[in-house]
């Protein structure tokens, strides 16, 4: 165990390494000069070899990669060249808004989908399948921002039950933040609902169809006895690693949705960076993104190992 955990973190850390060149390569790749953009029609000769001095965009390209990376791995992620103020710094606040939102979203959804999808997967081919099944397919062909629309017609202008947007600033207690986020977790989790249902109910049908579940029929077990204690923890194995990547999609700032509701969180704060190509503070999000996404994926392994003993065994071949 501790041997197949060892080999997933040293290969997380080659991922991040890869991550953090292609994210640099990538930046760097884009058009246009980053000085002059940001000066813009004020520049001269004068200032544009002044703001590169200052930043650092005179010295070679790999030497500027080594010295982020170096920087990365000190818990520098450097200064923004727009706001003039360290990366970190800026994203503390708004990282925290989309931990807040990404949690609200998670605890009503995860629990609601797993539900809904046993439901649907005990009652397989009846109304409350075919409902379920049928909503869900809605959920996942809806774009993300076309969801957020409707609920803000509906409820935000028709019915004003909620605020249509956000007008908090970023850094203010999460107290006042709460209340002005009940459509954008009403959002994410009809998305998040939508895929993590059609995963368990598939994997409760293959269960219940499975020669272990016919022969505890057979010997005359109780039905909900099979349910709780044999399908359900089987069915809830693959979901794990599902779980994990939806974790990821959320605290990776779900950057369409904070920008349809104007919430100050980590996936706004990326759009706007891009737009004024502020590019070490894109370099420390993605960074940031990366790691939240490789190691939540790595806890999925090691609890889905941990609870299938028979994936220790195929992956220590």
């Amino acid at each position: 165990m501790i041997v197949l955990v060892g080999r997933r973190l040293v290969l997380a850390i080659i991922t991040l390494i890869i991550i953090s060149l292609i994210v640099f390569l990538g930046i760097e790749a884009l058009p246009g000069d980053t000085a002059t953009a940001y000066l813009g029609q004020s520049a001269t000769p004068e200032s544009l070899a002044a703001l590169r001095e200052e930043f650092g965009l005179n010295a070679p390209i790999h030497q500027r990669y080594f010295n982020w990376l170096k920087g990365v791995v000190q818990g520098d992620l450097g200064t923004s060249m727009v706001k003039r103020k360290p990366v970190a710094d800026l994203i503390g606040n708004r990282f925290r808004n989309t931990v807040v939102l990404a949690f609200a979203a998670a605890f009503v959804g995860i629990p609601l989908a797993i539900v809904l999808g046993v439901i649907a997967g005990l009652m397989r081919d009846k109304w409350p399948d075919v409902f379920v099944s049928t909503t869900s397919i809605v959920g996942m062909t809806l774009p993300g921002f076309v969801t957020a629309t409707i609920l803000i017609y509906v409820f935000a202008i028709r019915l004003e039950w909620f605020p249509a947007i956000t007008l908090v600033p970023s850094n203010v207690p999460v107290v006042e933040l709460l209340p002005t986020i009940v459509l954008p977790i009403i959002t994410l989790t009809l998305i998040m609902v939508a895929h993590i249902l059609r995963l368990v109910r598939t994997n409760m049908i293959d269960v219940l169809t499975s020669d272990y579940v016919q022969m505890a029929r057979l010997k005359g077990v109780p039905y909900w006895q099979i349910v709780f204690k044999h399908a359900l923890p089987n069915a809830m194995l693959p979901t794990i690693n599902v779980v994990a990547l939806t974790l990821a999609w959320l605290l990776g700032g779900v950057a369409i949705i904070e920008t349809v509701f104007n919430y100050p969180g980590i996936g706004k704060l990326m759009i706007g960076a891009i737009t004024d190509r502020d590019f070490a503070l894109v370099q420390g999000i993605a960074i940031i993104l990366a790691v939240i996404y490789i190691a939540l994926n790595l806890i999925a392994d090691i609890l889905s190992m941990v609870l299938n003993p028979k994936l220790r065994s195929a992956r220590g071949h």
